[in-house]
């Protein structure tokens, strides 16, 4: 009786210890919360500028919530998405019509999207280069390779990125590259690569160069110099530079959005970051980035000068 009594005793307690550690066996897992967990996601590696100052400022508010970027062409961001790598992805379009049927219908985990801001593709030249100024004309020669000044044009990748879908979708239209167009692996490298050639364009995102106030992108504009470009319909200024009002009021020809797509379809870190992303403080980021934040409204007044 003894025996078993003390057989009674030992299961009591292994009762008791699986109510206490809630009858869990193997490692504690954590159970992702809004404010504290981890995500993977990918970036287009045109926005590296401001979406680094963006998750600063996410993980000094929510110090138990970690979003691990990696940044890579836009088509690798998209093949992570498809191939459930990610959840979440920052890129220059949204969700096509098929996409989101593909997402809801056959897709594990339905997919969202929105607009975060705008920004513009700048053109960059050597500092000895006179070609400060163009007309999308002489854009549209220049990376069809029909450039009578035989200029060299160089962008982040020739294929695959989010820079050279916009140059095939919205400047050549369909009609492939010229021979004269390279390739560098990331916007530093154009800048770089412009810096050493005298006959190079470069087409980067305005983040790498826009914020005067970053240290990095001050470093970038002693080495080139930012091409305006011809604004057909500005009666005050014939040649406008991707600024955040020539962006706004589509004075500047090359602008695109900045897009999220989450696939998320509950309360997560995913959730917390574009919402932190679309409000007030990532919005002013965006501002402060010399984007032009999509979700805020940007105010234009007149203002008089006193000497």
């Amino acid at each position: 009786m003894n025996i078993l009594k003390g057989c009674w005793t030992i299961l009591a307690w292994c009762l008791a210890s699986q109510a206490i550690t809630g009858c869990h066996r193997g490692p504690y897992i954590p159970v992702e919360t809004p404010t504290s967990g981890t995500i993977h996601i990918s970036v287009d590696e045109s926005f590296k500028p401001v979406i680094d100052s963006q998750l600063k400022v996410f993980e000094s508010s929510f110090p138990d919530a970690h979003v691990l970027i990696d940044y890579k062409p836009e088509a690798a961001c998209l093949r992570d998405l498809y191939s459930d790598s990610t959840r979440m992805i920052i890129i220059t379009r949204g969700l096509t019509l098929k996409e989101e049927h593909y997402f809801n219908d056959s897709a594990r985990t339905p997919a969202v999207s929105g607009v975060l801001a705008f920004d513009a593709i700048a053109l960059v030249v050597n500092n000895h280069s006179p070609d400060t100024l163009m007309n999308m004309d002489e854009v549209r020669a220049l990376v069809e390779g029909k450039d009578k000044k035989k200029r060299q044009v160089v962008m982040d990748g020739v294929s695959a990125t989010s820079t050279v879908r916009y140059v095939l979708d919205s400047i050549v239209k369909g009609d492939t590259l010229g021979k004269n167009v390279i390739a560098a692996r990331t916007s530093p490298q154009v800048i770089s690569w412009v810096e050493e050639h005298e006959n190079a364009v470069g087409f980067i995102g305005v983040s790498w160069i826009g914020d005067r106030e970053d240290s990095t992108a001050l470093a970038f504009l002693k080495k080139v110099k930012v091409v305006g470009i011809r604004c057909n319909q500005c009666p005050d200024k014939p040649f406008v530079y991707p600024f955040q009002y020539n962006i706004r009021f589509n004075r500047y020809p090359m602008v695109r959005g900045l897009y999220y797509i989450l696939k998320e379809n509950y309360s997560g870190v995913g959730n917390n970051f574009v919402n932190f992303l679309v409000n007030e403080r990532g919005q002013l980021i965006f501002y402060r980035a010399y984007l032009v934040p999509g979700r805020m409204n940007f105010d234009v007044r007149d203002v008089q000068l006193q000497q």
